[in-house]
């Protein structure tokens, strides 16, 4: 068990379906092993934890964070803005889909999350860097990406992942092609797209297998997928057949691993980041900061 004097506990009350109303109590009993003076801290709005991140990091030896992926996403960024005064940080998965927890192996029961980081260690994860701006885990552009974001929290407390479902099925009609030219340091390509990501996941959108068989979460590599544009019926299929089995020679997906990638567009394009909006681009340059932050667990 490593040692810290001074601990903030920051959560989502309203993040899944509320779940942390049930724990809360066996949480601060696992807590109350660190030995350490706890701050306990709801969040009130949208940008809250990263805010007082921003602001309070200094007085702590350990930030502890529960909520969705969004949350996860402010705690990551506003470290990342700090430089060198960041500090290592726990997460507790509370979210609708926790994408990131089952990579890191620990999208289990809250409280025994919480034994998990009392008995846990920091470990060194990679970070993602979109412009001017970090992500955790993946940048998403294209068909189906509005729906992480335009889902209402509402929904997703009463649907739970059904929620994301049904919004996606409502956007089926907005599917469009793009064209995108990708630059990597293996090449470049260019054409008529409909989804892309850049990942460090084994879950995307809840789902394991879209991002490859070789994800680590610090191997200074993320995996990049790009699902081409189907022209015709027979292309269609190519593509949803290379999609459910993961077959990333198809001529209907573009698959790499790499360290940077540059991606520009003939018009600005909604991208986002770990499930929330961040922000419309026609160029941007994303690139894997290797061994960026402590996590515990």
């Amino acid at each position: 068990m490593a040692e810290y004097k001074n601990i903030v506990f920051i959560y989502n009350p309203h993040s899944g379906k509320e779940q942390i109303k049930t724990y809360l109590y066996d949480i601060m009993q696992e807590f109350r092993k660190f030995d350490a003076d706890i701050v306990v801290r709801p969040t009130v709005r949208r940008l809250d934890a990263y805010d007082y991140i921003k602001e309070n990091a200094h007085r702590y030896d350990l930030v502890i964070v529960s909520g969705g992926d969004g949350t996860l996403n402010e705690t990551v960024k506003a470290m990342m803005e700090l430089g060198e005064n960041k500090k290592p940080i726990a997460y507790i998965p509370s979210g609708t889909t926790n994408d990131f927890a089952r990579t890191l192996g620990i999208n289990e029961r809250m409280d025994i999350v919480a034994k998990m980081i009392v008995e846990g260690e920091p470990r060194l994860i990679d970070v993602g860097s979109f412009g001017d701006t970090y992500f955790t885990y993946i940048a998403a552009v294209g068909a189906f990406t509005k729906v992480s974001y335009a889902t209402p929290q509402s929904a997703k407390n009463i649907f739970g992942h059904q929620a994301y479902m049904i919004e996606a099925v409502k956007s089926l009609t907005d599917i469009k092609p793009m064209f995108l030219r990708i630059k990597t340091e293996h090449g470049m390509v260019e054409g008529d797209f409909i989804y892309g990501m850049i990942s460090n996941s084994e879950s995307v959108g809840g789902f394991k297998g879209f991002t490859g068989k070789y994800v680590s979460i610090n191997d200074g590599i993320f995996e990049v997928t790009f699902v081409r544009y189907p022209n015709n019926p027979a292309q269609f299929q190519n593509m949803l057949t290379a999609l459910l089995t993961q077959n990333y020679s198809s001529d209907m997906l573009y698959y790499d691993h790499i360290n940077s990638v540059s991606v520009e567009s003939d018009k600005e394009i909604p991208w986002v980041l770990d499930g929330e909006f961040g922000g419309d681009r026609q160029k941007v340059d994303i690139s894997v900061v290797p061994n960026a932050l402590e996590i515990v667990f």
